[in-house]
């Protein structure tokens, strides 16, 4: 199966993490399809920093559950920090993996939602989602990233 993966940092050297991020997951799982790098506000939170996100798209054998314990596992390692503030907002982060997506799958439990749910409403999912997997539409409301996107208010670019 295709898991197509989002990968952000708004604090420190945010190149490094994403390298270090994307090396981990090169180290586990193989080849990667990367996009270009792209900034974006944070989105849910107050902060002065900005995000760098990239979408990367790998094949594996794995269930998507193993999956998402392999991706929780790497963002551990580069940083145990916790995204969320004591009263449950979010914080910033060195570094932040997202399953976009797995495939045509809808995947709906406590610890996993796929698609993202919040996927239609992110521009910077959906720009990178674009590059690396223009064929792929929505599972759900079958739009591809690229109908997605014009059909964000242009307040979100």
């Amino acid at each position: 199966m295709n898991v197509i993966v989002n990968i952000g940092s708004n604090l420190g050297n945010q190149r490094l993490n994403l390298s270090k991020a994307m090396a981990a997951i090169v180290n586990t799982y193989g080849d990667i399809e990367m996009s270009h790098a792209v900034e974006s506000e944070p989105q849910g939170f107050e902060s002065r920093h900005k995000f760098l996100n990239v979408c990367i798209m790998f094949a594996t054998e794995q269930t998507p559950a193993e999956v998402h314990a392999a991706l929780r596992g790497i963002e551990r390692r580069i940083s145990p920090a916790s995204h969320r503030n004591p009263d449950g907002s979010y914080a910033d982060r060195m570094i932040d993996i997202d399953i976009v997506a797995i495939d045509d799958m809808v995947i709906d439990t406590p610890e996993l939602q796929v698609p993202h749910p919040r996927l239609a409403e992110r521009a910077f999912f959906l720009k990178p989602l674009e590059e690396i997997a223009p064929g792929w539409r929505h599972p759900v409301s079958g739009l591809s990233a690229t109908e997605m996107l014009a059909a964000l208010p242009a307040t979100d670019e």
